[in-house]
């Protein structure tokens, strides 16, 4: 299982790359695993606020629909709009291609609650 050390991990199985006031988000390649061929992305619009723990979209794949919560708080300021067309880069890439939005961030501490490559790899490595 791929955790680029570079980044922060929900529990939730995303993945956060956070440059100052901006994190990118995306799904983690064990996440995109578990869910199969997405077939389907649903993402929010930019300019919408997101809270942490709160939804932030959905994944449907040929095997279930799965939720997103936002792992941070902030707007929207970005949306990977070519996954609306072509979802199937979520499995190809998840950690470049694959990402689904850029968050504007509304407290930058936040990121103190998400876990480091080693923890999400620990915790998730033996399922």
């Amino acid at each position: 299982m791929n955790a680029p050390k570079n980044l922060k991990y929900s529990e939730e199985h995303l993945w956060i790359d956070r440059q100052d006031h901006t994190a990118t988000i995306g799904i983690t390649e064990f996440a995109e695993h578990e869910l199969g061929e997405i077939v389907f992305v649903e993402l929010p619009k930019t300019g919408a606020s997101v809270k942490t723990g709160e939804p932030l979209g959905s994944l449907e794949s040929v095997k279930t629909v799965s939720e997103l919560y936002a792992p941070m708080s902030g707007t929207i300021v970005e949306v990977n709009e070519s996954l609306l067309s072509k979802p199937e880069q979520i499995n190809q890439s998840p950690y470049e291609a694959g990402w689904l939005v850029k968050i504007k961030l509304d407290d930058v501490t936040e990121a103190e609650a998400l876990w480091n490559a080693e923890t999400y790899l620990k915790t998730y490595e033996t399922e």
